[in-house]
């Protein structure tokens, strides 16, 4: 079938929300914006012309290629160099999808993208159409092609294994952004005890290096393990920065909707920690230094604003 200029109007007009459904599926961007592209070429191929509602088969069509995409990834995470986590995505950038309410904004925070990853496919489907899209089951099941009741029932169990995984307490951006500026002064004062009254008792640390950029492969786990490492990651040393190149300036800013702290060296961001706050302190801090996956979270730094930084040639 040749394709008219209404036909790809209609489907660019369509291409972020799809984007930034297959960024909450498959938790990387480029595999993202490979999802909306195949799903393009479909369209390219289909008749059009008897395709009653365009975006509800363009969804169907995007979620049915993540869900075989997410059944490989299980396969090629296993042989992954280190722990995997998702790829974070700056303010400003359209891939984060709709946030007119909070179940949408917290569906795409770093901490729930790491839980997603523990669900089936089918159950990360389900919960990210209807918390985040706010697809009815009834929709939902026509995109899966599973019963209505299914849908409820998969939903259900989605949301109870995330709330289950989550340390979450509620905190603003304001205090957030306090509790962090603590953090950082507290890592770059050389003492582990003011570190330690930041965190939980049980607070874990782990990042994802690729098997590109040194990452210890198990989290580390306990407050005073935590902190032991955080002093030590902000602790200026040559091998630091022989390892990438110079010294970085350190943010204060905002990635997949909650605050997070960025590490940037001519103008590259070399790092992203994301934390997540619970009972008492910060519970977790999931960090992402593998470059290819920072690419992204680069082109944006260098078209918004970002103010100065909190901490000048660190590490």
């Amino acid at each position: 079938m040749a394709v008219t200029v209404r036909d790809v109007d209609r489907f660019e007009a369509f291409r972020p929300r799809l984007e930034a459904l297959a960024y909450r599926l498959l938790g990387s961007a480029s595999e993202a914006e490979d999802a909306a592209q195949e799903t393009y070429v479909r369209w390219q191929a289909a008749d059009t012309g008897r395709i009653e509602v365009p975006e509800a088969w363009l969804t169907k069509v995007l979620t049915n290629y993540c869900l075989t995409q997410l059944t490989s990834a299980r396969a090629r995470r296993e042989t992954y160099v280190g722990a995997w986590l998702p790829e974070p995505l700056l303010a400003g950038d359209p891939m984060l999808g709709p946030a007119a309410t909070a179940e949408q904004r917290d569906s795409v925070s770093y901490a729930v993208l790491v839980l997603l990853e523990r669900l089936s496919p089918n159950e990360r489907a389900v919960y990210v159409l209807r918390e985040a899209f706010a697809y009815s089951h009834r929709e939902i099941a026509g995109i899966l092609d599973i019963s209505e009741a299914a849908s409820q029932q998969t939903f259900h169990r989605a949301r109870r294994h995330i709330a289950d995984g989550r340390a979450r307490t509620e905190i603003d951006e304001a205090a957030a952004r306090r509790v962090v500026a603590e953090f950082l002064q507290a890592a770059t004062s050389g003492r582990t005890e003011p570190l330690v009254a930041l965190l939980t008792q049980d607070a874990t640390a782990i990042g994802d290096g690729g098997g590109k950029v040194p990452a210890r492969a198990s989290a580390f786990v306990g407050a005073k393990a935590v902190a032991t490492f955080m002093r030590g990651l902000f602790k200026p040393a040559k091998a630091k920065q022989d390892l990438i190149g110079g010294s970085p300036d350190v943010y204060v800013t905002t990635a997949n909707g909650t605050v997070a702290v960025v590490a940037v060296l001519d103008g590259r961001i070399v790092g992203v920690m994301c934390p997540e706050f619970g009972d008492g302190g910060i519970a977790a801090f999931r960090s992402q230094v593998n470059p290819d996956k920072l690419e992204r979270a680069t082109r944006t730094w260098a078209a918004t604003d970002h103010g100065e930084p909190v901490l000048t040639a660190a590490f």
